[in-house]
């Protein structure tokens, strides 16, 4: 098993030992079983079948129509490898997610990873089963890799699991760090670098009307400073009082998972619903 590997499986139960003994990860607060089942059919479709697919077949589909590049980017400085990687990746990511808060049918796809009326490293992975497959980073990386820089997508994916995975977790590790008066300023500076669970919690609140809450918003990856470049970051330093999607009507555990093969039922109603929650989610 790759080092890299191992570094990110040990982060990832690193955290969910935290929240075992910090905040039951098993028994969150209002979870349903839907949401377990959602949870590890994410993870085990993403990392086992989903994520290697897609980075083999880009690298291979770069072979056919560029067999000449292959591995040319192999001794290229490793920071500018790793400014392709933030790029290509994270940048691509943050407008792909932002899109996903923008259009009705791409939220249907991301729409699992909010359902959850909870907070955990159980949600990193939570989406629809399409979701990553169409997701421009993963694609990217894959080319990059082709181009020789493998290498660096080794650390570069450690590092960015390690944030993301922080980020989500209930257990907040920029909270005891914000009590110390004078870390503010390196708070400061992190909270506009890299997601931290503030900010990122902000963006999974329910309720608009909670000051805390930021969902058309907060949608940067590993970096956060997407966010403060294109205008869509807010930082309050508080967590929000409940999290979860308000205004829109339930959906089933095929529409989690598989929307579009198990569509919604369209109700009396529901278009004036998913009106609402959009002119609501817009305001926040």
């Amino acid at each position: 098993m790759p080092a890299s590997t191992i570094a990110i499986l040990a982060i990832y139960l690193g955290f969910a030992l935290l929240e075992l003994w910090r905040s039951n990860l098993f028994a969150k607060p209002q979870q349903t079983r839907d949401d377990g089942i959602v949870e590890a059919a994410s993870i085990i479709v993403l990392l086992g079948l989903t994520q290697p697919a897609i980075l083999f077949f880009s690298a291979a589909l770069a072979g056919t129509v560029a067999p000449q590049y292959a591995g040319a980017l192999a001794d290229l400085n490793v920071f500018a490898a790793i400014a392709l990687f933030l790029v290509l990746d994270d940048l691509m990511q943050y407008w792909w997610h932002r899109a996903a808060h923008t259009f009705p049918w791409l939220y249907n796809l991301h729409r699992p990873h909010h359902n959850a009326r909870y907070m955990s490293v159980r949600l990193v992975y939570r989406n629809n089963l399409f979701y990553y497959m169409m997701m421009p980073g993963i694609w990217l990386s894959g080319v990059l890799i082709y181009l020789g820089l493998g290498w660096v997508y080794a650390g570069y994916i450690v590092v960015k699991l390690a944030v993301i995975t922080g980020a989500h977790s209930d257990v907040a590790w920029d909270r005891p760090l914000y009590a110390v008066k004078w870390l503010s300023p390196v708070m400061w500076l992190v909270e506009r670098t890299i997601s931290t669970p503030a900010t990122h919690h902000a963006h999974h609140g329910r309720h608009a009307s909670d000051p805390a809450v930021h969902y058309k918003g907060n949608y940067g990856n590993l970096l956060f400073f997407w966010d403060v470049v294109f205008c869509t970051a807010k930082i309050t330093r508080s967590y929000p009082e409940s999290y979860g999607v308000e205004n829109l009507p339930p959906t089933t555990l095929g529409q989690q998972l598989l929307w579009p093969v198990f569509p919604e039922k369209k109700g009396p109603g529901a278009e004036e619903v998913h009106v609402e929650h959009e002119a609501v989610s817009t305001s926040a």
